[in-house]
This record gives C-alpha cells, sequence and structure tokens, in this order.
C-alpha cells in the first residue's frame, strides 16, 4: 500500500513536470508567453481537467515560495540608493494608483448590491496586481530596467507594502471587530515594526560576515542551503509578524544589495526560483474551480470584464494625469489589469473574519484566476496590433541639400571617435542617426546631427551623399548596414564607402556589397588588449608588435580565402592542421632562440 502510495505521489511529480515542461516553451514559441502556458497547464492536468493532481491548493501553498524567492531576486537588484531614487514612483505614483484602484473598484461593488464590507474587500483585492506574472513578462521582453518597467516595478513595490495595511483593515471591518482592543492593534503593529527593524538590523551587520564565514569553508552546498535559508528566514520572519512574506524576501534581498556575495547568492537561488515559480502557474491554473464558474459564470464574467475595463480605466488615468505618453500609459493599463496573488491573502483573512461567505470567496478567487489567465493573452493581442510606436522628431532637424566631405551614418561610440580626428583636421562632416532621442541628446552636447534613416536613398542624397568624398557606415545594425552599403553603391559608384562590422561574417557580407575597407568593431582593440598582455607577461615591445603583426597577416590572408569561399590552405609555414596560433607560438620560439643566441654571443664577446 506504501508503494502505491508513493507511486501515486510520484505520477503527481511527473505530470507536474511533463506539463511545464511541454506547455511553456510551446506557448512561448507561439508568442503567448511562458506564463499562459503554466497556466493552462494546470488547468489541463488539475482536477477540473486530467485529474492527475487532486490537491492544487497544497501544491499552491508550496509555490509561493516561488514568488517569494522571485521577489528576493528582484531585491538584489535594487540598491538601497536606487530605492530611494524611486520613492517618488512608489509612493506618489504607486499610491495614487492602489488608491484611485481601490475607490472605483469599490464603487463597482456597491453598483453590483454589494455590502460596503464586501465591495471593499472584492475590490481592494483586485487592485493588488499580480507581482509575478507582471514581473516575469517585464523579464521575458526586456523590459524590467527601462523607464516604463521602473514605473511599473514602483507600483508593485507600494502594492506589496500595502498589504500591511490592507490586512489590518479587514480586521477592523469584520463583524467581531469591535472586539479587538486597541492595546491589541498597538500590540500587532509594534510586533510588525520590530520584525521589520529586526530585518534590517540583522542585513546591515550580520548577514556579511555570516556568508564570509560561510565562503572560507569551500563548502558550495553550504552556500546554497545559506542562501535558501536567509531567503525562507526573512519570509518566515514576516510571515509571523503577520506581514507579507515577499515583502520580508524583498527587504533581505535589497539588504544584501550591496553585498559582495551578491551574485553567488542569486546564482544559488535562481534554479530554486525558476522552478517553483513556474509551480506557482501551475497551481493556479490547477485551482480553478471550473463548478463554481459554470454555476456562476454570469457573476464571473460580470465581475472580470468590469473589474479589469475600471482597473485599467484608472491606471491609464493615473499615468496620463502623471504626463507618461499614450503608448505607455495604455501598456501599463493592460499589463496591470488583473488581479493577483495576493487577493488570495486577502480574501482568505476576510472569509476568517466572517466578511466574504464561502459562495462569495470562491466566486471572487475565480475572478482573480481568470483575469491572472486572461492577462498575457490579452497582452500578446496588443502587441499583435498596436500600432507600432512614432518617433517624435519635432525640433529635429532633417539633412537637405547639404555640401560635405565626409557622410557619416550612425552617430553612436563608434562614429563619435570616428568623427574626432576628422574634425580635428578641418573635413566638413555630416552626420544623420535615426534616433530621436540621441539626436537630442547629442545637440546637447554641441554635435549637429541630422535626423535621417541611412537606408532611404532621399535621405542620402538630402544628407549630401552626391558630393561626399568619403560615406562611413557606423551604425551597430548589421542587416542594416549592409543594406545601406548596397544603396550607397547603387546610387554612387565613385564614392569610397568605409563601414563597421560586427563579425567576421558581417565584414564578408559589407564586402560583397561593395564597401571599399572594413573593420570589425573590436578587432584592433582585441588585439591591443592582448599586446598589453604579453607586455604585462614580460615579453619584450619588440616581439610582441612582430607577433601582432604575423597575426594581422595570417588573418589577411585567412579573410581573403574566405571571402571567395575557399578554405584558408595558408602560407609555407603551415603543415596539418596547424592553426595560427601554432604559427605564432613557432615564431615566438624562434625569436626568443634568436635573441638568446644574440645576448649569448654579446656575453661570449665580452668575455
Amino acid at each position: 500500500m506504501a508503494a502505491e502510495g508513493n507511486a501515486g505521489e510520484l505520477v503527481q511529480v511527473v505530470a507536474l513536470l511533463g506539463a511545464g515542461v511541454i506547455a511553456a516553451p510551446l506557448f512561448k514559441r507561439i508568442g503567448l508567453g511562458s506564463v499562459l502556458g503554466y497556466l493552462a497547464a494546470g488547468l489541463a492536468i488539475g482536477p477540473f481537467g486530467l485529474k492527475l493532481v487532486s490537491d492544487p491548493q497544497a501544491i499552491l501553498h508550496i509555490a509561493e515560495l516561488g514568488v517569494v524567492m522571485f521577489l528576493f531576486i528582484i531585491g538584489l537588484e535594487m540598491q538601497p540608493s536606487r530605492l530611494w531614487n524611486m520613492r517618488k514612483d512608489i509612493f506618489g505614483l504607486g499610491a495614487l494608483q492602489v488608491l484611485g484602484c481601490i475607490a472605483a473598484l469599490m464603487a463597482v461593488g456597491l453598483t453590483f448590491g454589494q455590502s460596503a464590507p464586501v465591495a471593499f474587500v472584492a475590490g481592494t483585492g483586485f487592485v493588488l496586481t499580480s507581482t509575478a506574472i507582471v514581473m516575469q513578462m517585464l523579464q521575458e521582453r526586456n523590459h524590467l530596467h527601462t523607464p516604463k518597467g521602473q514605473h511599473i516595478v514602483a507600483i508593485l513595490l507600494f502594492e506589496d507594502l500595502a498589504i500591511v495595511p490592507l490586512l489590518a483593515i479587514v480586521t477592523l471591518l469584520a463583524p467581531q471587530g469591535e472586539t479587538v482592543t486597541v492595546v491589541e492593534r498597538l500590540q500587532s503593529l509594534g510586533i510588525g515594526f520590530a520584525a521589520l527593524a529586526a530585518l534590517v538590523i540583522a542585513g546591515r551587520y550580520l548577514l556579511n560576515p555570516f556568508f564570509r564565514l560561510l565562503a572560507q569553508s569551500g563548502a558550495r552546498e553550504v552556500m546554497t542551503a545559506a542562501a535558501l535559508l536567509v531567503v525562507l528566514g526573512s519570509a518566515l520572519l514576516m510571515d509571523f509578524a503577520g506581514l507579507s512574506m515577499a515583502m520580508g524576501a524583498f527587504l533581505a534581498g535589497v539588504l544584501l544589495s550591496e553585498s559582495s556575495f551578491r551574485h553567488q547568492l542569486e546564482a544559488d537561488i535562481e534554479p530554486f526560483r525558476g522552478i517553483l515559480l513556474g509551480l506557482f502557474f501551475l497551481g493556479v491554473g490547477m485551482a480553478v474551480d471550473l463548478a463554481v464558474i459554470f454555476a456562476n459564470w454570469q457573476h464571473v464574467l460580470v465581475a472580470v470584464v468590469a473589474y479589469m475595463i475600471v482597473k485599467g480605466v484608472v491606471i491609464y488615468g493615473v499615468a496620463r494625469l502623471l504626463k507618461a505618453p499614450h503608448a505607455e500609459s495604455l501598456g501599463r493599463a493592460i499589463l496591470m489589469a488583473q488581479g493577483g496573488e495576493f487577493a488570495f491573502v486577502l480574501y482568505a483573512a476576510a472569509a476568517s473574519v466572517g466578511i466574504l461567505d464561502a459562495d462569495t470567496n470562491a466566486v471572487l478567487t475565480a475572478t482573480i484566476v481568470i483575469s491572472m489567465a486572461v492577462t498575457p493573452l490579452v497582452v500578446a493581442i496588443y502587441v499583435r496590433v498596436a500600432p507600432k510606436p512614432t518617433v517624435d522628431t519635432s525640433g529635429l532637424a532633417e539633412p537637405e541639400n547639404i555640401e560635405n566631405t565626409v557622410l557619416i551614418i550612425g552617430f553612436g561610440r563608434f562614429g563619435q571617435i570616428v568623427s574626432q580626428p576628422l574634425l580635428a583636421r578641418g573635413y566638413t562632416l555630416s552626420m544623420i542617426d535615426k534616433d530621436a532621442e540621441f539626436v537630442r541628446d547629442a545637440g546637447d552636447f554641441g554635435f549637429k546631427v541630422y535626423y535621417g534613416d541611412g537606408s532611404r536613398p532621399e535621405i542620402l542624397h538630402a544628407a549630401g551623399a552626391a558630393t561626399a568624398k568619403a560615406i562611413l557606415i557606423c551604425i551597430d545594425d548589421r542587416e542594416a548596414a549592409v543594406k545601406i552599403a548596397e544603396i550607397v553603391k547603387e546610387e554612387y559608384p565613385l564614392v569610397p564607402v568605409l563601414a563597421r562590422a560586427y563579425d567576421r561574417g558581417h565584414a564578408i557580407d559589407l564586402l560583397k556589397a561593395g564597401v571599399d575597407y572594413q573593420i570589425r568593431e573590436t578587432y584592433e582593440s582585441a588585439l591591443d588588449f592582448s599586446g598589453e598582455v604579453m607586455q604585462v607577461l614580460g615579453e619584450e615591445e619588440e616581439l610582441v608588435a612582430s607577433v601582432v603583426e604575423e597575426f594581422r597577416e595570417i588573418d589577411r590572408e585567412r579573410f581573403a580565402m574566405e571571402q571567395v569561399g575557399g578554405i584558408y590552405a595558408g602560407r609555407s609555414l603551415i603543415k596539418g592542421n596547424a592553426q595560427p596560433a601554432d604559427i605564432i607560438s613557432a615564431r615566438t620560439a624562434r625569436e626568443r632562440e634568436r635573441k638568446a643566441a644574440e645576448q649569448a654571443a654579446v656575453k661570449e664577446a665580452a668575455t
């Protein structure tokens, strides 16, 4: 019997892993994101699907540690100075959005006939956006560290902080709330503040010496265990104090963000974070009670639509009120219009004190889960149908019949360095770039850069390509650089074209497009670096220069052979499968032998 029980548990584990491994990459591949894949997989294997897993609540309870670890890693990236710089967004933008959404969503509940306490709890729960979903989607789209991503992070941080007073308000709204004495309330607040103070003190004075001591032992598994201890211990401390476990983990991450062990901690936690966070979304999918949804489908459908639309409108309005662009405001509204995992905590607390009955709690929970499930789909649709952002070119000069000596296309880091010696020699330069913000920034530093796309023939003509003595392609977009080279050589075949190449393959493509000269952007700097390394290692300057020049010659021959599609056979120095490194080593050995012979001859002559 025990063996059968173990086999049954193993079936559930295999089902969870199989569902996640299949669904997440599949949904991500078709552009719907891994979060929706996990939710769909959880629904498929849960008690309302194939019934491979019978207790989703137990799994969800364990998987909440994934959210805890996720926020710990986010905290590691948020140095205290960075949080201080975000304080206006956290307590300004965050507070305005949360309070506005609470008022609007409570009004929705009152409109549908809910009592004031129920309307407040229901609306407030929906205000708390899913940190896990939003952060995961920001990370997948590489928006986490952009300005618009940081605004969203600030709002989420305020929402995490808000769960503490909201839980206290739920206690006050309870029918038996009047029996709670002032002393008991003050005691609860005191315990919360004491826990926060203890965590800050431990993080400030104890954690670094603790990890330094463990690191001296050299046991990797001990460091991993210590990292888990810090995350789970801080979360447990906050939980005992009646606060959010996620907030405790986040605060621990912030306190360790400037530690010398930060990267080690992140590497140790990351595997657990990824697995448990995926398990959390699987658990949410399994928790969708289809029986409750079918029995109350009108209420659930109306609640999801009404709450998401009203919340989205308020988010958009707050963003626009604070001068955010239309596209950013709309994107934020769509991404944050769902409810979140903290709503489950708030609804459970409200149900335990008698504010919500069982049916209302089930309907509200289903509303939150469905809103979380449809968010990745709504975002994916928005990304596909939304118009591409237009570039604000107001106040920017565009090229018009310019006469110049040199035309530079792309004025980034590479183009700026190229321009300096030319300007010093008095050459007339025409510089164009299609990044409007960069053109503005360059103007602030005294550079006259014109806004324009170098792949458009009319822009090239207006920028003076016809009168240029040389055209320099300095952009970092490989495909665009080849396209520009082809257009320039077709329109102005007599003008020399010199181009920046990304790598060897790109350099060959540029030469095939007709450029007269190309250079790989890291080639010379890497050779200089290698030369400096050899000098640091004690090699003589003449030998270093000789070795580097030898490599240049060999590379030129190899490059010429690759250009015509051949395989480099090299010079007579190459034997068998010898590589350039072998040739250089042989040359170095010969040089050393020659130097040694010269030194021996000098000594012999001296004696």
